[in-house]
């Protein structure tokens, strides 16, 4: 039973984490996206790193192999979906990058049954034609507009396949840090990696130059992406099934497509609102619970076996393994 502050919390998570992706275009306007990826995630996983070594008493500090646990993670969690990511909302209307970011949990889905034999149920298959049919509209879109970037597309669908593959590693990581701390530290280490690469390959900033709203977008995504919207998401993850926690990533392209709309001046298309409504019904698809069966009068009940004579101590029969996930362990959703 999902309590009310919890339900506060997973609306609350959803408005940060869709208010972002306009949020990101804005600061895209006077910041160069490497630029923009290095000193947010840095600054971001910086103070969180503080919060957490203050509040929570948590081990902070990797050892030994655990290095290269958070190293291999961080690579498709963070370079890969932070970086491509980024590329894409530079390219494209920064609601139609959210929505093709979302196609994560079917792909999750699929590499899942490709690679680990988990099952192609029917709800899986129509997860897949509906993203399908979502990624064809956006790009058909972008092929007939004369301004139009299908690279952009590209860009986001390469960062939704790291995410996707990032997500299968880290659930079968077995770790020793609390999730939260590995994540800080993929973040820390991934910002490191990106600085070197952000003053080669783009020209420095005018930091003089940045307008209000500029400085605004920055804080966001250094107090709220990185900062608040993690605390939610963890404290969410440890509370509610993987499932529930999982629903409010359906919102969250819907929230930024309508955000785009006040915060950057976007105007929405027609394919963008199908196509948002063919990611959202992919996503419950693969995310809400199956039903169970429910046993019929006409049907007649199994008899239960008889007891052994003396199980003062027998062991209780082991529970099924639970149906796999396809939500991001790692909280880096933006």
């Amino acid at each position: 039973m999902i309590t009310r502050r919890q339900l506060w919390g997973l609306l609350a998570l959803t408005l940060l984490w869709g208010v972002n992706w306009p949020m990101m275009k804005l600061s895209l306007q006077q910041l160069t996206p490497l630029y923009f990826r290095a000193s947010t995630m840095l600054l971001g996983a910086a103070w969180l790193f503080i919060y957490l070594a203050l509040r929570t008493g948590a081990r902070m500090w990797p050892r030994g192999r655990e290095w290269g646990a958070i190293v291999l993670l961080g690579l498709p969690n963070v370079l890969g979906w932070h970086t491509l990511s980024i590329f894409g909302v530079q390219e494209l209307a920064s609601g139609r990058a959210a929505i093709l970011g979302f196609t994560m949990p079917i792909i999750t889905v699929v590499l899942g049954a490709l690679f680990f034999a988990e099952p192609i149920t029917p709800r899986v298959r129509l997860a897949v034609l509906c993203a399908a049919l979502a990624i064809g509209l956006l790009l058909w879109n972008e092929l007939q507009s004369l301004s139009g970037r299908p690279t952009g597309v590209a860009w986001m669908l390469g960062a939704a396949l790291c995410w996707s593959v990032g997500t299968l590693m880290f659930r079968r990581a077995h770790l020793t840090l609390s999730p939260l701390v590995v994540t800080v530290w993929m973040l820390l280490l991934g910002a490191l990696a990106l600085w070197p690469l952000a003053l080669l390959l783009e020209p420095v900033p005018h930091v003089a130059a940045f307008s209000a709203p500029m400085w605004i977008s920055l804080a966001y995504g250094v107090l709220v992406n990185y900062g608040v919207a993690q605390l939610i998401w963890f404290s969410l993850a440890r509370a509610l099934p993987p499932a529930v926690s999982g629903m409010s990533v359906l919102a969250i392209p819907l929230v930024g497509t309508l955000s785009a709309t006040f915060i950057v001046g976007e105007r929405p298309h027609w394919q963008d609102w199908l196509a948002m409504l063919f990611v959202m019904l992919a996503i419950a698809s693969v995310l809400w619970p199956a039903r169970r069966a429910k046993v019929t009068a006409t049907e007649p009940l199994a008899q239960p076996p008889a007891k052994p004579a003396a199980t003062p101590l027998a062991a209780p029969a082991p529970e099924p393994p639970a149906a796999p996930q396809a939500t991001s362990p790692t909280g880096t959703a933006q």
